[in-house]
């Protein structure tokens, strides 16, 4: 969650607000009330403390439902950038993979994470060419971030880019209050049938006035303006390409690196090589040095379940076997 440098000149409502506060509040009071038994082991000051220190760093958004973790902003980045985290190997690696095992890879991460959202991620990589197509890491990862992220725009856009392609004028676009997922493959079903896409300019237009009553999160007008400058015409898998590949749009969002640093991290590479290390030295055997090495990890453990299992909520978000361990459990 960033801090707000400017907290003092708002009001507290604003401050609360902004920061979902309350929402946070909510669930932890709700989660404590569910495990209050366990709980009440270690000390409510101390599981509140956890619980606002898990938000504070992005782990809380591990093994939970999708209704929570798409709830707000900051839960949105956080989830985002434990998947790159836990999954930044595949890339490294060179592996292409499938939309399917894209989506087991998600739900190791929330068990119900809808494959609709997954499949829609696809059709931006591939440009709604047959989705059951391999994706790099890459190419996925920035394309689910915008999918993730700014759902809402998204399915908002979609429904702008049905009207103007039907040959409505902009005068009579309608701007969405409420959308659902099939429409977005209504509109890969449209631009099928007029591939070469609408007016950039008539659709920056149509943008722009959604974007001014949107509540939810949306790229800049600034990225937005300069990925639809760059041609007369533009498709509605195109245009989100294009912001997918935007890297200003990568850093407005800040849960992944630039495009050049993606498969790079350092803490975690060095962690891994800690732990092959240990196998390499008694990869069969009880040794002490084994030992040593589960004793090691058990110092990251929790000392508790977290808000579903109770291990979870002090966790460390590093990609590690740790993280994928405690997923399959």
């Amino acid at each position: 969650m960033k801090m707000n440098t400017d907290r003092f000149s708002v009001t507290v409502d604003e401050y609360l607000a902004e920061n979902n506060v309350l929402f946070y509040l909510n669930d932890a009071v709700t989660q404590l009330l569910e495990h209050k038994e366990e709980y009440t082991q270690f000390g409510v000051v101390r599981y509140f403390t956890e619980y606002f220190t898990s938000v504070k760093n992005g782990n809380h958004v591990l093994f939970r439902e999708f209704n929570y973790i798409k709830a707000t902003p900051h839960n949105r980045v956080s989830f985002i950038h434990i998947f790159w985290k836990c999954f930044r190997q595949i890339g490294k690696n060179g592996d292409l993979l499938a939309m399917s095992e894209y989506s087991s890879l998600l739900q190791l991460l929330c068990p119900d994470f809808p494959i609709e959202m997954v499949q829609n991620t696809a059709r931006i990589v591939l440009m709604d060419d047959a989705i059951d197509c391999l994706m790099s890491f890459s190419d996925f990862i920035y394309s689910f971030q915008i999918q993730f992220y700014y759902e809402e725009f998204v399915q908002s856009v979609s429904l702008i880019y049905q009207d103007l392609l039907s040959g409505k004028s902009p005068n009579t676009v309608i701007v969405p209050t409420s959308t659902s997922v099939e429409q977005l493959s209504s509109a890969a079903n449209e631009e099928r049938e007029t591939q070469k896409g609408v007016d950039s300019s008539v659709f920056s237009e149509c943008i722009e006035a959604i974007c001014e009553r949107l509540k939810h999160k949306y790229p800049s007008n600034a990225a937005i303006k300069e990925v639809l400058q760059s041609s007369q015409d533009v498709s509605f898998y195109g245009f989100l390409m294009a912001l997918a590949k935007h890297e200003g749009t990568n850093q407005d969002i800040g849960a992944l690196p630039n495009k050049s640093d993606l498969l790079i991290d350092p803490e975690m590479d060095l962690e891994l090589e800690r732990l092959i290390a240990q196998v390499a030295i008694s990869p069969t055997s009880n040794s002490s040095s084994s030992a040593a090495g589960q004793k090691d990890l058990s110092k990251k453990a929790s000392p508790r379940k977290s808000l579903h299992q109770r291990k979870r909520i002090e966790m460390e978000s590093d990609g590690s076997t740790e993280e994928t361990d405690s997923s399959e459990n």
